[in-house]
């Protein structure tokens, strides 16, 4: 799970044209964190998904619906 959703606040930063360093300033973490997240080598607490989802300009709700539209894969 954690890889997935490290891929969708990749895709979801890069289609806002952040660069991780903006990223990273915008929602309050380290860019050593952000990109850990990314790559999916971290499970991030729902607090910290919460900022990550503002700082894409959107809910939480709506980024785990997301999460979700995507298929499983077998480290899921």
């Amino acid at each position: 799970m954690a890889k997935r959703f490290g891929e969708l606040v990749r895709r979801l930063r890069q289609a806002k044209g952040y660069s991780q360093e903006d990223f990273s300033f915008r929602v309050g973490l380290h860019q050593t964190y952000v990109s850990s997240v990314e790559r999916g080598e971290r499970n991030v607490t729902i607090g910290t998904a919460n900022r990550i989802a503002r700082a894409l300009g959107t809910t939480l709700a709506d980024l785990f619906v997301e999460l979700e539209r995507r298929p499983s894969g077998p480290d899921d």
